[in-house]
């Protein structure tokens, strides 16, 4: 048998003092954990762009044939339970691509560190029997976790109704077995409901004055008139035993946004402290704002909304009245199909977001894998309330490795500089720069002032700026014919405005010498003050993809990329400056990352 890490060794044996384990089931994982590592060819599972510290899910080998696990989305119903972080995520353990999706489970102690169990939810009843979609995992106040979850239960028009299940020994940690009541359904589409658009239950809450529960689930209202546009929906249902619910007359809010899927509702403290709230929280004594998330599925990207939940009118009423037009996004890259839960060991919110792969199906099944999780973050609202501020949860950091540090370093327009001393393909990348001047900054086209995505694609890293474009090139090959660049631009203040406007931009289309790769620009505005030149930058870089945070986690985004020759020892890390005036990196430190045992690989 192949020895294991000690990391892995360790875990496996705390998996098996806490939840009781017997001598024979411990021996059969280790077996397991040998053979996943020993059974899979190179040829079939290529490891070179897997990521290290990133979540996915085993490599599987049955019947002499590649079998390889696919994340569609996020794990619908993450949550702590009696010392475990739980992640139920949707997976095919038949192949590469959507389909044959079960309720997948694996189980931490610390959110980077991940077990894998048996599935929890496969189609076994009636209202099930031809899916077990996304869902959300709920507390009860006697302390049982209950998962609601969408079921298809007819395969001709993918009729969706709602469905419960509980575990069927609640005093086991590991939440091993889940059972499905007789009276599932639980929530049907009535009442002109779009059955083939009724989905994504998010985590219920309990309102103290009447004793109701409540949860969301998403859906669409077909435009009405010829020039409407479909509306995107969170209905209200209500419940006072979590068995029997009913639709509030009006839903929480709509939008004319299409398909609202995986919507997420929940307070957060409108003081800018970084502590979270459970979704139950009173509002009493507490200053409370709500966020609405919905993942549009016209657009495939997340996107939300800060306002007031009116408790007695069940209504939740965005501060800006114009925020469903903002477009205001968790990510504005790769990112999808996220969920929020509260952490009560930490106190504090925690986002999930699923990044699909932008190669093609044939190399998800040449390669054996497809779909991460992006690093866990915590998520907290801006001081100005405006909004939501991300950063990777601080556990990531026992990750950290060898490490390089400059200081004061000044790179001159047209100049770049090579961080060495360290392998980066796997790192962790913290840097301050200030720029000497913001006089040179350019004129910002009115046209592209309000998409940031197509200003970048149109003044990418390699278009020479005035302030900017400077960051960093990742990924990058020695000769830096591959690289992905992450970077700042500033423009001039907007007509009417003393703020500089700031462009944070994944740039990747340099990144790979392969074809048939989808390689967009994404990009974001910034909302902070440069006027003292001051920002800075964060990358999490883990082999094919790049997770970046600018200005403390205003702005974020995620790219997913595939070297061919900036792959492993051949990674270089350069900071770069394409503009007209001195960029000075104030300190830059990089982290070589450690892999954390992943679900068994």
């Amino acid at each position: 048998m192949r020895a294991l890490g000690s990391v892995a060794l360790a875990w496996l044996l705390l998996l098996h003092q806490l939840a009781g384990a017997s001598h024979v089931v411990y021996e059969n994982l280790l077996e397991t954990e040998a053979a996943t590592t020993e059974a899979v060819p190179p040829s079939i599972v290529d490891p070179l762009l897997r990521t290290g510290y990133h979540f996915q899910p085993q490599k599987n080998w049955i019947n002499g044939n590649a079998v390889n696990l696919f994340i569609r989305d996020l794990g619908r119903a993450p949550m702590y339970y009696k010392g475990w972080y739980h992640l139920f995520y949707q997976y095919n353990p038949k192949g590469a691509v959507w389909g044959n999706i079960v309720w997948a489970h694996s189980v931490s102690r610390d959110l980077i560190n991940w077990m894998a169990l048996e599935p929890a939810l496969e189609p076994s009843i009636a209202s099930d029997k031809y899916g077990c979609w996304s869902g959300s995992a709920t507390i009860l106040p006697d302390g049982t976790p209950a998962i609601m979850y969408t079921g298809v239960n007819r395969a001709d028009v993918q009729y969706q109704v709602q469905n419960v299940a509980y575990p069927r020994n609640a005093s086991d940690p590991l939440l091993r077995e889940w059972t499905k009541p007789a009276h599932n359904p639980i929530i049907v589409p009535e009442g002109g409901v779009n059955g083939t658009q009724f989905r994504d239950p998010t985590t219920a809450w309990r309102d103290e004055r009447d004793g109701r529960w409540r949860l969301l689930v998403g859906s669409r209202e077909e435009a009405r008139g010829a020039a409407a546009a479909p509306r995107g929906v969170a209905y209200v249902y209500r419940s006072r035993d979590f068995r029997r619910w009913a639709r509030a007359r009006r839903p929480l809010h709509s939008a004319r946004t299409g398909m609202w899927e995986c919507p997420d509702f929940y307070p957060v403290t409108a003081d800018g402290r970084r502590a979270g709230l459970d979704t139950s929280v009173s509002s009493s004594g507490t200053r409370v704002k709500y966020v609405l998330k919905n993942s549009l599925d016209l657009r495939r990207y997340d996107y939300y909304t800060v306002g007031t939940y009116d408790r007695r009118k069940e209504r939740y009423v965005p501060d800006d009245p114009a925020g469903d037009e903002r477009h205001l996004r968790y990510d504005y890259g790769n990112f999808y199909a996220s969920k929020t839960f509260y952490d009560p060991a930490k106190q504090r919110r925690i986002l999930w977001g699923w990044a699909n792969e932008s190669d093609t199906a044939a190399d998800d099944v040449a390669k054996g894998w497809a779909g991460i999780q992006a690093i866990p973050r915590t998520v907290w609202l801006d001081p100005t309330g405006k909004q939501l501020m991300q950063w990777p949860i601080e556990e990531v950091e026992a990750l950290r490795g060898k490490s390089v540090t400059l200081k004061n370093r000044v790179v001159k327009p047209g100049q770049h500089v090579e961080v060495t001393g360290l392998q980066t393909a796997q790192a962790d990348v913290e840097v301050s720069f200030e720029v000497s001047t913001l006089a040179a900054a350019e004129r910002l086209d009115p046209a592209l002032a309000h998409d940031a995505q197509r200003l970048c694609a149109v003044k990418g890293a390699d278009v020479a700026g005035g302030v900017g474009p400077f960051g960093l090139w990742v990924l990058a090959s020695a000769n830096r014919e591959e690289r992905t660049a992450v970077f700042f631009r500033v423009f001039r203040p907007a007509r009417g405005n003393n703020k500089p406007v700031v462009l944070m931009c994944t740039d990747p289309r340099k990144s790979s010498l392969n074809p048939n790769l989808y390689q967009p620009t994404f990009a974001g505005l910034v909302d902070t003050d440069i006027s003292n030149g001051k920002i800075s930058l964060r990358s999490l870089i883990d082999r094919s993809v790049v997770e970046s945070f600018g200005a403390g986690g205003r702005t974020c985004i995620l790219s997913r990329v595939y070297p061919s020759l900036a792959i492993d020892k051949n990674a270089r890390l350069f900071v770069f400056n394409n503009g007209k005036a001195d960029v000075k990196v104030s300190r830059l430190t990089a982290w070589e990352m450690r892999k954390p045992l992943m679900n068994g690989a």
